[in-house]
């Protein structure tokens, strides 16, 4: 049994003190290479290449890393003192000292000795060098940033909580190194002009120009700049799924049940597909080629164009492929409206249009001011649509794609335009603050509600019907053809029924030794499901207590706290997979080549989706149901654990689906990450359509659409539905009281 001083109020601050010391004794301070680090523990006291943090310092020339240690013997002195302030200042010393200090040896030493001439010019060549991180720097780095965070809280901070004070601190750590890091590296070239010189007007210049912001369009020219047509696009977008999602939403809810799960299937098809085969399949109803066309040709005489390539096509696209988000963001929040405040509007003999029009719609504001900022922000921030079937119409995306990798390769132009789109998120994101502004939500609270939901008012049951449905149908029949292309010989001129594509990527043999997986898919196949289902649980959990932690605290800089949360979603995914390789490809952290790198890449890069659905939720839950469970003496942990999520099941759900099925099925974000050793389903998707093999590459879709349909319903199921006492829906009919 732990001495009682380990069980009092400093056992936390002695259970990451052990764990930072452990990491200096254990865990190989440096990566490997072409080796795990955990593998190598028993050759941690055996020579340079993988030995410990104390080692390291002692005997192998790197004196910086003593100062991590002696944070971690501070942090040690300060958990034999009494919780207070003095404890806090020690803590907080200790922590973050020891952790500057490392990051600041790891930043000023690389692999060739000192990284700035400066430093070799006034302290002469180092005899040592050091590489990327290891297990036991980065094990050590946490545990001395939770110390930091402890000192804090024991100060004062976040009302003396050692869980929140953790949190925040944790979090914005994770923000700091994974997004807002490689970001500026990456934005930081839009300055710099091709001397390597720092200069304002160069990045003026870039920003400021007619191919930008140019307005021939509106004189008779050909087209306008990209930055409007990015602006107007986006807006469009956002309008179009809000709208769209909102409409099913209120049908799989409020609308006849039998809609409900048809719809929630159909609803879920776009965002599990990978973005170039909805293309794909618009292309061929819409393209030169297409249904559409040859039915105008043999209708009425119209000869065949390219009318759907352009602005019309690239928001058909996205509006396809992003809906789905916001019904998922607005289901929850449908969900969350108390059905007893529409029935005391009733009681006051407002009828159902006027009860929908000030009860109903005003409550669903915060959802849809959410779904409208995702819905932009992924607009923006699209690559695929726009390359497939954007034609002349250029979009900031696109051109940063071809920025950096087309012949041109102007990397400063590329920042400059990447400026232009988190320009764009900011403001947008303001707008919808302003929006929502500081009104109250809140609609689910302690009290009991066993309202009954109130059905749509006939016109707008009407009106929800007359376009959700056909949407739907829509959907049906763009995926009845990307699900046809892989089971035909050759699409367009052998339409004989086959299976040879999927035996070529699935082929499954049992040879002299066993199991064969002879299929060319299945190693990218396994690494993305391995991949994905490390990352979808790790971005749900941050997102949510992200959105917990923005909803429930207050604290200094949390609006930019918030803002580097949603930065990931206001950047191409080809800018933060560049950012990715330039920030990441040099010590202190030499992740590239690694299945951590694509890891970490789908949980950023995914994360705003989880942060503004539990941000909408959030907005509804009343604060006095975490203030009881922690008036009856229940820990902050405890109550986010058995009180408030368990509310929240909704937004886990379209946390953990959205970034499961999008690190299945992203593409620009990973482009430069992959290796032969980590092959992802989408890049060797675009290998085969590059070969023109779209037999075999629609076979693969047909198969990840399949896979993840089963892994969003086991989801669902797992998580289960939020439970709100409420009745259901009487169902039977009651009766004329003549009769």
């Amino acid at each position: 049994m732990l001495p009682a001083g380990l069980r009092g109020p400093s056992a936390p601050v002695w259970t990451w003190v052990a764990v930072g010391l452990l990491a200096y004794l254990l865990l190989p301070w440096y990566a490997l290479q072409d080796s795990n680090g955990l593998l190598a523990m028993d050759r941690t006291w055996s020579g340079p290449e993988a030995g410990n943090g104390l080692l390291q310092a002692l005997l192998y020339g790197r004196p910086w890393l003593w100062s991590g240690l002696a944070g971690l013997l501070a942090c040690a002195m300060a958990a034999t003192l009494r919780p207070g302030r003095a404890q806090g200042a020690l803590l907080f010393a200790g922590g973050a000292g020891g952790a500057l200090a490392l990051l600041a040896g790891g930043f000023l030493v690389g692999a060739k000795g000192w990284n700035f001439a400066p430093l070799n010019a006034a302290f002469g060549e180092l005899a040592v060098q050091q590489f990327g991180m290891g297990w036991g720097a980065a094990v050590a780095l946490v545990a001395l940033v939770m110390l930091a965070a402890f000192g804090l809280a024991r100060r004062g901070a976040f009302g003396g909580d050692l869980f929140v004070s953790a949190s925040v601190l944790g979090s914005a750590s994770l923000l700091a190194l994974f997004i807002v890091y490689p970001v500026l590296k990456s934005l930081g070239g839009a300055f710099f002009g091709e001397d390597g010189l720092f200069a304002l007007p160069v990045f003026v210049a870039r920003v400021v120009n007619e191919r930008n912001f140019g307005l021939g369009c509106l004189a008779g020219g050909v087209r306008c700049g990209v930055a409007w047509n990015t602006l107007i696009l986006g807006v469009a977008v956002a309008a179009g799924t809000t709208l769209l999602g909102t409409l099913m939403a209120l049908m799989a809810e409020r609308g006849p049940r039998r809609y409900a799960k048809p719809l929630n299937v159909v609803a879920m098809l776009p965002i599990i597909t990978p973005p170039f085969v909805v293309g794909l399949g618009l292309i061929l109803l819409f393209g030169r080629a297409g249904i559409a066309n040859q039915l105008l040709e043999w209708a009425f005489g119209i000869q065949p164009s390219r009318w759907f390539y352009g602005a019309f096509g690239v928001w058909l696209a996205q509006t396809f492929a992003f809906t789905p988000i916001a019904f998922m963001i607005m289901r929850g929040v449908v969900q969350g409206i108390a059905p007893s405040l529409e029935e005391a509007a009733q009681t006051l003999r407002a009828d159902a249009d006027r009860t929908f029009a000030t009860i109903t719609l005003p409550l669903l504001r915060p959802g849809l001011a959410n779904a409208f900022l995702v819905g932009f922000i992924e607009s923006m921030a699209d690559f695929g649509n726009p390359i497939v079937v954007g034609g002349q119409f250029s979009v900031l995306s696109t051109e940063i794609f071809f920025a950096i990798v087309g012949a041109q390769y102007d990397q400063g132009r590329a920042a400059s335009l990447a400026w232009l789109l988190t320009l764009f998120a900011l403001a947008v994101f303001a707008l919808q603050r302003w929006v929502v502004g500081r009104r109250n939500y809140t609609t689910v609270t302690g009290k009991g509600d066993a309202g009954v939901p109130m059905a749509l008012p006939r016109r707008v049951q009407r009106l929800v019907q007359g376009i959700a449905l056909p949407w739907i149908a829509f959907t049906l029949v763009v995926y009845l053809f990307a699900f046809i292309g892989g089971f035909v010989q050759t699409w367009g001129r052998d339409y004989t029924l086959t299976l040879a594509h999927f035996r070529t990527a699935f082929a499954f043999e049992w040879g002299p030794f066993g199991a064969v997986w002879a299929g060319t898919a299945w190693n990218s196949f396994f690494t993305t499901i391995k991949l994905a289902a490390i990352s979808a649980p790790l971005t749900a959990t941050l997102g949510l207590l992200i959105a917990w932690l923005l909803a429930r605290t207050q604290f200094r800089g949390q609006g930019f706290f918030e803002f580097a949360a949603l930065l990931a979603f206001a950047i191409p995914g080809t800018v933060l997979g560049v950012s990715y390789i330039l920030a990441f490809n040099v010590p202190p952290f030499e992740l590239t080549g690694t299945g951590l790198i694509i890891v970490l890449c789908f949980l950023f890069r995914n994360l705003p989706v989880g942060v503004r659905a539990g941000t909408a939720a959030f907005q509804q839950l009343d604060k006095s149901l975490d203030e009881a469970s922690l008036m009856l003496r229940a820990s902050t942990a405890r109550t986010l654990w058995h009180v408030v999520l368990p509310l929240l099941k909704p937004a886990l759900v379209a946390a953990l689906v959205y970034s499961f099925v999008r690190a299945i099925t992203t593409v620009s974000a990973v482009i430069f990450l992959v290796t032969a050793e980590n092959e992802l389903a989408t890049t060797y998707i675009i290998g085969r359509v590059g070969n023109g093999d779209y037999g075999v590459a629609l076979a693969y879709c047909t198969v990840l659409i399949l896979m993840m349909s089963v892994a969003t319903a086991a989801i669902q199921w797992l998580v289960g539905e939020r439970r709100l006492g409420r009745r259901a829906a009487a169902a039977t009919t009651i009766a004329n009281p003549g009769t």
